[in-house]
């Protein structure tokens, strides 16, 4: 085609009439190319005219949703405390401020027991607490912090993500108006503190002490008088006399209270609480109101605090109970297998009215007993046998 058209050309331009006509032609054709092209970038400027005169598009406003969060701890208090303002802070940061977060500690808007019927009421938009504080509300909620002869903290967390425990916490929590999520752990705690050794269930007799849950009522069973108070009052009721006992957590958190100021015994395995789970409780219309993506970063933000505080409170235990023990004279004491035995028989009393207590209750209950069960099993040959060996062999 190319070819063609050159010697088209070529014969034009050889002829002189020839070549003044396409030359004309050649002429009309750019006007008209020059004109349509002027025509079309002074329309254009017309658009972009009107395009500019016109008023900008509204911005999109951003919902902005208000979250103010009570806990059972005071400010700053190691690992309960400062995890559970970890946890606020990262909500607001996760969600790039959609979710407002007003964070208050025991005392500072409610006191720490307080708590559950703010964010019940919808007072507050939810709460950082041990579940297990509210079972005088229903006895369930033991369960979803610790139980004697509970789950350890890998256990729990199976329970409740894989054995039924979730499922079971939202129905619990639904007859309240709640919706509650796992927010942190302490591990297995110390068994407590002890002005006396105890060395058979006698010595448990008349004991005032500090122990709340269902643990309480195995001390109760036991002839003990278990009392409920905050942590942050604690230490006065231990020094005035007030109580002759208290368990609280373990080493870390028990050294940073002073306790062996007031008790010198401190007795280990604590059978109360093997892996005690901390709960971020919401207001169950708080929780519907929020997308899809908002509650899956709170659950996210609360699933992380979950796995952060229980390696911070892992890692820093063992330094401080050895400071206990060298420098401030703690008596470390292991429960004798009598009054272990004397814990059990009088834990499987206080299941019995559980399971009594309510339909719901039993069904919690056997859940986790089943859960327990296969859990341990596995442990039993799994993480146990391992530590138990591994242990031995490099002599720790």
């Amino acid at each position: 085609m190319t070819e063609k058209v050159d010697k088209k050309t070529e014969a034009t331009t050889k002829d002189p009439v020839s070549r003044r006509k396409f030359i004309t032609r050649t002429a009309v054709t750019a006007g008209a190319v020059g004109a349509t092209a002027l025509a079309l970038s002074a329309c254009g400027e017309k658009k972009e005219e009107k395009k500019a005169a016109a008023p900008a598009a509204p911005a999109v406003t951003k919902s902005i949703k208000k979250m103010v969060i009570v806990s059972t701890w005071p400010r700053d208090f190691p690992g309960l405390g400062t995890g559970a303002q970890r946890l606020s802070k990262r909500i607001g940061e996760m969600t790039e401020g959609s979710i407002e977060v007003e964070y208050f500690a025991a005392k500072e808007r409610v006191g720490a027991f307080d708590s559950f019927d703010e964010v019940a009421s919808g007072k507050a938009q939810a709460y950082h607490a041990a579940d297990y504080y509210w079972k005088g509300k229903h006895l369930g909620w033991a369960y979803f912090t610790a139980v004697p002869f509970g789950l350890t903290y890998a256990e729990m967390n199976a329970w409740i993500r894989f054995g039924g425990g979730q499922q079971l916490w939202d129905e619990l929590a639904a007859e309240f108006g709640l919706k509650c999520v796992m927010a942190g752990n302490t591990g297995c705690q110390m068994g407590g503190w002890f002005n006396k050794e105890i060395n058979s269930a006698d010595d448990l007799k008349g004991l005032k002490m500090r122990i709340p849950g269902l643990g309480g009522d195995v001390m109760a069973k036991l002839g003990a008088s278990p009392v409920s108070i905050p942590g942050g009052q604690i230490y006065e009721n231990l020094v005035s006399g007030a109580i002759d006992a208290t368990e609280w957590v373990g080493p870390w958190n028990d050294s940073f209270m002073k306790f062996y100021e007031a008790a010198k015994y401190y007795y280990y395995p604590g059978m109360h609480e093997p892996g005690s789970m901390l709960a971020f409780g919401m207001n169950k219309k708080f929780w519907d109101s929020l997308s899809k993506s908002e509650q899956a970063i709170v659950e996210g933000a609360a699933g992380w605090e979950n796995d952060t505080m229980m390696a911070e409170y892992n890692m820093k235990s063992g330094a401080a109970l050895t400071k206990l023990v060298t420098e401030q004279g703690v008596k470390l004491r292991k429960f004798n297998d009598d009054v272990y035995d004397s814990f059990a028989q009088a834990a499987e009393e206080v299941f019995a009215g559980v399971r009594a207590h309510s339909p719901l209750a039993k069904k919690i209950d056997e859940s986790f007993v089943a859960a327990r069960k296969d859990l341990g099993g596995w442990s039993k040959i799994s993480d146990q046998a391992f530590i138990a060996q591994r242990n031995r062999a490099l002599g720790i």
